[in-house]
């Protein structure tokens, strides 16, 4: 069946076949187009060799020579191809040490980690599938070319990979593909933190967030997060939970929507409770203090995995928050909204909503009434522009100093404190009126 390609991608190989080079597209890309999606990025694989490339270009950087990657210019957009090639020996089981350029394109594919990833095209010769890619796609089966075993040892981030895949599809993972990641999965400690975190994310980020629940299943995640495995089937006798913490994490990820922050914030906003569990008289099981536990133990997963500063103290933040309650009123919604801030806000009710979905579906509508309340009152008060931070105030560092208050850090004592009662009576943001009230506080010392 013949596919239509970007213009720019036709021109490339065109001009490569006419100068008698063998030219496709390859891998990710004619997976998507075979599943009837248009691929975000093109990458394209040729006999000829980088020199070859280059000659026949104009506009070319050296992505990669060692490894026989050239990226073509074209219309401002780059197009990486490279020369087929036969990898040689692995280093650290991720990269190989080096490549050996070949002139037969099936000796390309067959170093290519899965079969739905080890497809070429183009317009002359058709979709070329060596290893039953298109069938693995209908069939909605991830499956490693060849060997598993050779294929995890030669890059053990294929592992995380094949997870990954199958969350992005909603595929399973092939029997035999299966068996060598849970036998090889304590190579996964040989790939650095920055690239495990990449897959991760995705994995969470994904239509299919709950198949991180694969990497318990096959033997990664106590390489991985290990501070995890404190949740994996730990009952939760309560009567706002019937599952245990570790499903009550999956199906929670599946009901919050795909941000780096929010997914990977349900995901840790429990793991303290395998730390906190107590049982009382009754038999009710008790997580006393797991959210500041959980904060701790996701600062040093966070950190481990090389998280900026920024995301990871936002999802901290959201963690310490999961289970902050308040009257669902508008006095107490004003407090909470002010000491979070807005955007915080918003994510935390998203955080709040999906939790809660995820619980006892008998008190289900009951929490969800709870929340709709809450969510009207924040619409109100979004609407009515109340004072919510000092910078709200109608009053100023500079009136303050004019009462005779002097530069430094009692400006801001005083403001914070007018801020407190702005917050609990909204009609006080008046300059007269908030000028009377720092006067008494001033004399009040």
């Amino acid at each position: 069946m013949k596919r239509e390609l970007p213009k720019d991608v036709h021109y490339i190989l065109k001009k490569l076949h006419h100068h008698g080079h063998e030219a496709f597209i390859v891998g990710g890309c004619v997976r998507d187009l075979m599943l009837g999606k248009v691929p975000k990025d093109w990458d394209l694989t040729t006999s000829a060799e980088p020199s070859q490339v280059k000659a026949l270009f104009s506009r070319t950087v050296d992505t990669g020579l060692e490894h026989g990657t050239v990226t073509i210019l074209k219309n401002k957009i780059g197009y990486e191809i490279t020369t087929y090639r036969v990898d040689g020996k692995y280093e650290n089981h991720r990269r190989p040490k080096a490549v050996a350029f070949t002139k037969c394109l099936k000796e390309d594919l067959k170093r290519r980690d899965f079969t739905i990833n080890a497809m070429a095209y183009n317009e002359e010769s058709g979709f070329i599938d060596l290893f039953g890619g298109e069938e693995d796609l209908k069939r909605g089966i991830i499956r490693c070319v060849g060997d598993p075993d050779e294929r995890f040892h030669e890059d053990a981030l294929r592992m995380l990979r094949a997870i990954r895949f199958a969350a992005r599809f909603g595929f399973e993972i092939e029997s035999e593909t299966g068996r060598a990641i849970t036998l090889l999965s304590k190579l996964i400690e040989k790939i650095s933190a920055e690239r495990i975190k990449m897959e991760l994310t995705q994995i969470l980020c994904s239509k299919n967030p709950d198949y991180i629940s694969k990497l318990v299943h096959y033997g990664l995640m106590p390489y991985v997060i290990p501070e995890f495995m404190s949740c994996v089937n730990l009952s939760q006798n309560h009567p706002y939970h019937i599952y245990e913490v570790d499903e009550h994490t999956y199906r929670a990820l599946k009901e919050v929507k795909r941000t780096e922050a929010l997914r990977w914030a349900i995901f840790l906003h429990d793991i303290g409770k395998g730390y906190s569990k107590t049982t009382d008289d009754e038999g009710v099981d008790h997580f006393y203090g797991h959210s500041k536990i959980s904060v701790e133990l996701s600062k040093t997963i966070l950190s481990r995995l090389k998280f900026d500063n920024k995301t990871k103290n936002h999802i901290l933040k959201l963690i310490a928050y999961h289970d902050y309650r308040f009257e669902p009123n508008a006095k107490s919604l004003r407090k909470a909204v002010a000491h979070m801030g807005v955007d915080m806000f918003i994510d935390y009710m998203a955080v709040q909503e999906a939790d809660v979905r995820a619980q006892a579906p008998s008190k289900l509508q009951e929490r969800l009434d709870d929340l709709e309340v809450k969510k009207q009152y924040f619409e109100a008060l979004m609407a009515s522009k109340h004072c919510l931070t000092i910078q709200d105030l109608n009053i100023r560092g500079k009136d303050l100093m004019d009462l005779g208050v002097e530069k430094g850090e009692r400006i801001g004592i005083l403001l914070k404190a007018l801020l407190e009662l702005v917050i609990e009576e909204p009609e006080l943001n008046k300059k007269k009126l908030l000028l009377e009230k720092a006067e008494i506080l001033i004399h009040k010392g």
